[in-house]
């Protein structure tokens, strides 16, 4: 079985180390970069984008954009079939990124293919929104 990321080095290490112990987490470069410095390890910040885009290549990881402007966030999935089998909601405020099965939601999938002819990826497929959290800090 290939090695995610290509080969081995003592920061790819660290880093897959770091990403397997904030499995389901979202985290951003920035904060890995910080982890990292914070424990001794020095690693460019393009060499830390270089190795999360190999590993989104391979598929073991997933990146979620908001928007031109907002970093991305990472998540490490050991098992990426397991993310096709729900939907994603991600609010815009707080860039809080929450798994979500909804028997509606799988209902309009299950429309957009008898109607449309289009075949959703689960794995893809994030509703950007503001949360609940945020919307009652706004009153």
């Amino acid at each position: 079985m290939k090695q995610p990321g290509g080969y081995k080095t003592r920061q790819k290490e660290q880093i897959m180390q770091y990403l397997t112990a904030h499995s389901g987490q979202h985290i951003t470069a920035q904060a890995l970069e910080h982890h990292l410095a914070e424990n001794g390890t020095r690693v460019g910040t393009a060499t830390i984008y270089r190795f999360l885009e190999q590993l989104v290549s391979d598929g073991v990881l997933r990146k979620y954009t908001i928007d031109a402007r907002t970093g991305a966030c990472y998540e490490y999935v050991p098992q990426p079939e397991a993310c096709r089998q729900h939907f994603h909601l991600k609010c815009m405020r707080c860039e809080t990124l929450y798994h979500v099965t909804c028997a509606q939601l799988d209902e309009l999938e299950a429309h957009i293919l008898a109607h449309h002819g289009f075949a959703v990826d689960q794995s893809k497929t994030v509703l950007y929104g503001i949360c609940a959290k945020c919307r009652e800090g706004q009153s």
